[in-house]
């Protein structure tokens, strides 16, 4: 399944959010673009699939703090990051975990629900205002009918999602909160300006003050 294109029905209850415009993809070119040139990177594609590519792409703004998951929904869309980022947490005995982060070049998609349609265990939010891509089916299986080459670019997408997944869960079972911190610093140091020390604190494993004397360790080792 080529992961850019997705349902057009959301499941119930799911990004219900006035809060939320429709922006037709010809009229943010630079925006389109990026995802074009993603596909382009994992393959190359003709002129006249990134033609139909772009037709068929519908881009919306969603506000920061908007669901588009919420847990014990079954996952119907997923999202390509244009601008923004969106956290996914885990509610545990009242308090949120964060799972991943999601920005700005990178696949939002609740593997296991959305796979297998199965109920989400975890929530899927907007962490700031975001301009993502979604579609749906119909238009998936006509450019399937019209361009067979793009199920492999689907299935080396989805190659790339899953091994995303696999070395951040390995990273819980290998690597120390200190170890995680600072390659979180390393990869995607924009996060800093954006997500509350919290949320990120919450990422590694370890509570806010917990992570305050990381970073006073690692300042003394500098």
């Amino acid at each position: 399944m080529i992961l850019y294109i997705f349902y057009a029905k959301l499941a119930d209850g799911i990004a219900q959010s006035p809060k939320k415009s429709y922006i037709k993809s010809n009229d943010n070119p630079t925006m389109e673009n990026k995802l074009l040139k993603y596909f382009s990177e994992i393959m190359p594609i003709s002129k006249e699939e990134a033609d139909a590519i772009a037709a068929t792409m519908l881009i919306k703004h969603y506000k920061k703090g908007t669901i588009l998951l919420k847990e014990g929904q079954i996952s119907s869309e997923a999202y390509f990051v244009l601008e923004g980022c969106v956290r996914q947490y885990y509610l545990v005995d009242g308090e949120e975990k964060t799972g991943n982060f999601f920005t700005e070049e990178q696949w939002v998609i609740s593997l296991n629900s959305f796979g297998n349609s199965l109920p989400s265990n975890h929530y899927m939010a907007c962490a700031t205002d975001c301009f993502l891509v979604v579609g749906n089916r119909e238009k998936e299986e006509d450019l399937y009918q019209r361009f067979p080459k793009l199920e492999t670019v689907s299935r080396k997408v989805m190659e790339k999602v899953f091994a995303e997944q696999q070395e951040l869960m390995a990273s819980y079972t290998t690597d120390t909160p200190e170890q995680r911190y600072l390659k979180l610093l390393n990869s995607r140091p924009n996060l800093f300006q954006i997500i509350p020390q919290y949320q990120i604190a919450s990422y590694i494993g370890v509570k806010p003050e917990s992570l305050s004397r990381i970073k006073k360790r690692i300042l003394e080792k500098s």
